[in-house]
């Protein structure tokens, strides 16, 4: 554990009832939401390039609730993360499309998961019942990688490093039939590997991993997200089939594709997406970020 008073203090409020902590949650929200921050302008910024038919008022509804619904996803952690498992999982109060997960013999399987909802819950179930061998990215304080990774696999995943031996090591885990989960909206560091494909009309740079592992393993592709459900009676797990065209050879089809399921994820539950991640910072031709704020 952290020597930082924050970490023993929210470990201790994970054993709140899943109610309270949604609710001091988006209490917490509620002091993003009137204060200026980073968090909200770039939740604002996002809401405008995404939905350019919404009026001013129903953007700044759409940012409050998400903005109380980011609360809630950090209050959540502590139970998600320093709890028994078996608490955890019996949070879980409805899995539908699990029949997604069957799969020919020997077939790998990679699932996508938008940041929606409790998508770190998603990580926890999964190894109860597959063999999970996923990428990780250490946090930027390298203080709380331990704090992380320990919480990540202690229901019996692998994390390996996003980097070429990690990526060698999740191409070996689903030729073996293994099981990958990846973050299909994370912006790559860098346009190597990436295309740029729309996402909600926007120019967005988007990884060809997935695309790439499926082509060379076989590898069977379906979406998943985990929803909150109101009043803090738990979560529902969700699997989606994905469209086959993940797999195509041709790289921009593959990420259109992709980004087309993603958004379409994102529509069932805008509120609860994690629309403070700079998603389109890097732009085609070194074009402006459109999060630099004005002089």
């Amino acid at each position: 554990m952290s020597k930082h008073p924050i970490f023993p203090l929210w470990r201790l409020f994970g054993y709140l009832p899943l109610k309270w902590l949604h609710l001091i949650g988006h209490l917490l929200g509620r002091v993003f939401i009137w204060l200026p921050n980073r968090e909200r302008r770039i939740t604002e910024k996002n809401l405008a390039l995404c939905f350019p038919e919404k009026s001013d008022t129903e953007l700044r509804r759409l940012r409050d609730r998400s903005i109380r619904q980011m609360g809630a996803t950090l209050m959540e952690m502590a139970a998600v993360w320093f709890t028994p498992i078996e608490r955890v999982l019996g949070m879980i109060q409805q899995v539908s499309g699990s029949e997604l997960l069957e799969r020919e013999r020997g077939q790998g399987l990679i699932i996508l998961t938008p940041h929606l909802g409790c998508w770190e819950i998603l990580g926890l179930e999964l190894p109860t019942h597959e063999q999970v061998t996923s990428l990780y990215r250490p946090p930027r304080n390298r203080a709380y990688e331990t704090i992380v990774k320990q919480a990540r696999e202690r229901s019996g995943a692998e994390l390996v490093p996003t980097d070429t031996s990690g990526v060698k090591r999740i191409y070996q885990a689903l030729i073996r039939g293994g099981v990958t989960c990846i973050l299909p909206d994370q912006q790559p560091r860098s346009a190597t590997g990436a295309v740029f494909a729309p996402l909600f009309g926007v120019p967005a740079l988007t990884m060809l991993l997935t695309n790439r592992l499926a082509r060379k393993t076989g590898a069977k592709v379906i979406f998943a997200y985990v929803e909150r459900l109101s009043a803090g009676r738990g979560y529902h797990i969700h699997y989606l089939p994905a469209d086959e065209r993940i797999g195509a050879e041709d790289p921009m089809l593959a990420a259109s594709v992709l980004n087309q399921g993603v958004e379409s994820i994102v529509r069932q539950l805008p509120s609860q997406y994690q629309w403070s991640y700079k998603r389109f910072h890097i732009q085609p031709d070194g074009a402006e970020s459109p999060y630099r704020e004005s002089p």
